[in-house]
């Protein structure tokens, strides 16, 4: 087989399982105010809506754990059984939360079990993103890096944009009754298909030395414990710099959807349409600036990028909060170019400080930290933020903040990189 043919092949395989899992956790945001009332109840809205972030949140926490389970299984054993193994993790409780009882239908039990299928799957990203990621990053040229790695956020953002598309599809088809009697259950039981779909294509692609354990000569007995002892530098650099990509993302990708229909006062379907359109333009944005950064200099994409969220952020931010639909598409397409110019060199810097007898546990811890605390709860530090100050636009100076703080850090991160294979 032809070598192009062979690598393409690969990142196809490295990406699919991506779509996956960013597809079910962005189905179970874009459909949060449904879930809320039927999983918990409550005579207020917005605690409702808290409460259901809150386990959108508790999934995240569980990704250190995978991060630790999966990259140890990566490193020592090979790249390939560990996203074998993590797009099986995913496909389980995606099945089971489409015919999962509802409050009202067996009480507590519900939102507990619910919870429990959201842990299972935050275990399964903890090693998939960054795991696939890696792949990408050791079967690339070095001249090629930051375009093929980029195709691991391609393939989570096609994920969220599938997500928001069937969801935007069912709240447009199915009656607002019967969409939340039994219509929500929908999107979540099409992820059943592109699961499958996942662990073919994965199974059926042969493992080479690309993606073997690394060399004996280089034998790290307990991953975890070389990266916490000799490579805390750029643990703490990529955990920093993953903050911006956790806040980042779900405030503009996820929770500005429900923000839309909670004080924007835009229907559902108008919500996901306006944020499925923002997608597809930041899907095919991301490998073009991937491509180009491979020509220039990563650090410096990484500072354009957070310090225009610094100092755009606010201004992008009010025209979302408005109700003309032009203002919102254009203050959420903001958002999105210049994160995605922060995004396209990130994965592949942050992947080229540790060696490779480490890489998939360094980064994947450096990655999945910051993914738990900040990214998993912004929805949540979103909403908590509006209720407490009364100031619909209190989630700007949350991304604003997390801006100057990735600024700082991207500043004084050296320009020296491990791009060993």
């Amino acid at each position: 087989m032809a070598t192009n043919e062979l690598r393409t092949r690969k990142i196809v395989a490295g990406t699919v399982g991506n779509t996956l899992e960013w597809y079910d956790f962005a189905v179970y945001g874009y459909l949060a105010p449904i879930i809320a009332q039927q999983f918990f109840p409550s005579n207020s809205p917005t605690v409702s809506l808290i409460s259901t972030f809150g386990v959108f949140a508790a999934g995240f926490l569980m990704r250190p754990i995978g991060s630790l389970l999966l990259g140890h299984i990566a490193d020592k054993l090979g790249r390939s059984k560990a996203l074998l193994l993590s797009v099986t993790l995913m496909a389980i409780p995606t099945t089971l939360i489409a015919f999962l009882p509802t409050y009202e239908q067996i009480g507590i039990a519900a939102p507990v079990i619910l919870t429990l299928l959201r842990l299972l799957q935050g275990l399964s990203v903890g090693g998939e993103y960054t795991g696939s990621s890696v792949y990408l990053y050791e079967i690339s040229p070095q001249s090629k890096r930051c375009f093929i790695v980029s195709w691991a956020l391609v393939g989570a953002t096609f994920g969220v944009l599938l997500g928001s598309g069937v969801a935007a599809l069912a709240t447009s088809l199915i009656p607002t009754d019967d969409l939340s009697i039994w219509g929500w259950r929908i999107p979540f039981a099409f992820g059943l298909l592109v699961g499958l779909t996942g662990f073919l294509i994965r199974s059926g692609n042969k493992s080479d030395d690309t993606d073997m354990p690394p060399s004996p000569h280089n034998p790290v007995n307990v991953p975890v414990s070389e990266v916490l002892r000799n490579h805390r530098p750029a643990l703490l650099r990529t955990i920093a710099c993953n903050i911006l990509n956790g806040v980042g993302f779900y405030l503009t990708f996820v929770y500005l959807t429900s923000y839309l229909v909670t004080y924007v006062k835009f229907s559902e379907s108008q919500a996901l349409t306006i944020n499925t359109s923002v997608m597809i333009v930041f899907m095919f944005l991301v490998p073009v600036l991937g491509y180009l950064t491979d020509k220039f200099n990563r650090r410096w994409l990484m500072l354009i990028g957070s310090g225009g969220i610094t100092i755009f952020g606010l201004p992008l931010f009010w025209l979302i909060h408005h109700h003309d639909t032009y203002l919102v598409v254009l203050g959420q397409l903001g958002l999105a170019v210049i994160l995605a110019s922060f995004f396209a060199p990130l994965m592949a810097t942050m992947i080229s400080q540790f060696p490779r007898s480490v890489r998939v546990t360094g980064y994947s811890l450096g990655y999945n930290i910051p993914l738990a605390i900040f990214g998993g709860t912004a929805p949540l530090v979103a909403t908590f933020l509006i209720e407490r100050s009364h100031l619909q636009i209190a989630p700007a100076f949350y991304l604003v903040a997390v801006g100057i703080l990735t600024f700082i850090v991207v500043w004084y991160m050296p320009d020296t990189v491990q791009d060993d294979d």
